[in-house]
């Protein structure tokens, strides 16, 4: 007689689905703590088991510290902060400076979204070793791609010749990176808009502004 109290397997969730929705409820459950104030170092991995409605054992079933936690929880907030402007990078650029400022715009939402976690990962990568080579590695996968993309619009002759693709892509990546940092790290009285705008104007110029 079937077990009445035992889920059968093929009801079960699959494995890739229970880690998932788990991890959707330790992203939230993460973001909420810092939201109140707290630094991410002080929150205790017992905390943020219960504010994600799990046992501390399911916590490091999943994550064997805090730091693997803070990395994991990183990949999933800048999925799509980084997808539109991988997407502008790797598209034609034949709208001016429209494109770049969309793409700049949704950069500055994606981390308007998960400014606490993003925050947190950079104080955190100041001073652990392996968040912080987890975040210079993410940013320097970014990079290359503008490299890439340099050199070919300078193949094309649409780029300036004096332009140095590999230092160029370390400028704007880390322009971008640590000017959307500093607005959401402090009060600096620059809205959104003028952000997006005023950063997508100082790509474009960089990359086009004594273009041939």
């Amino acid at each position: 007689m079937p077990s009445l109290t035992r889920v059968p397997r093929t009801a079960r969730k699959p494995t890739d689905d229970r880690r998932a929705e788990f991890e959707t409820r330790v992203l939230a459950a993460v973001e909420d703590l810092l939201a109140d104030g707290t630094p991410f170092t002080e929150i205790a991995v017992q905390k943020i088991a219960a504010a994600s409605g799990s046992a501390r054992s399911t916590f490091y079933r999943y994550f064997p510290d805090k730091s693997r936690l803070l990395i994991r929880m990183a990949e999933l907030a800048t999925t799509d902060l980084f997808a539109a402007a991988e997407s502008w990078w790797s598209a034609e650029h034949t709208d001016q400076q429209t494109g770049v400022v969309l793409a700049m715009r949704a950069m500055i939402g994606g981390f308007r979204d998960h400014r606490y976690l993003l925050l947190a990962l950079t104080e955190v990568g100041s001073y652990d070793r392996e968040v912080g080579a987890y975040w210079r590695a993410r940013v320097a996968t970014f990079a290359e791609l503008v490299r890439v993309r340099l050199e070919t619009e300078q193949a094309a002759g649409r780029v300036g010749r004096q332009l140095d693709p590999r230092a160029t892509a370390l400028i704007l990546t880390s322009m971008v990176e640590r000017t959307i940092s500093v607005a959401f790290a402090a009060e600096t009285g620059v809205g959104e808009d003028a952000l997006a705008e005023s950063l997508g104007r100082a790509i474009w110029l960089v990359i086009y502004g004594d273009a041939p």
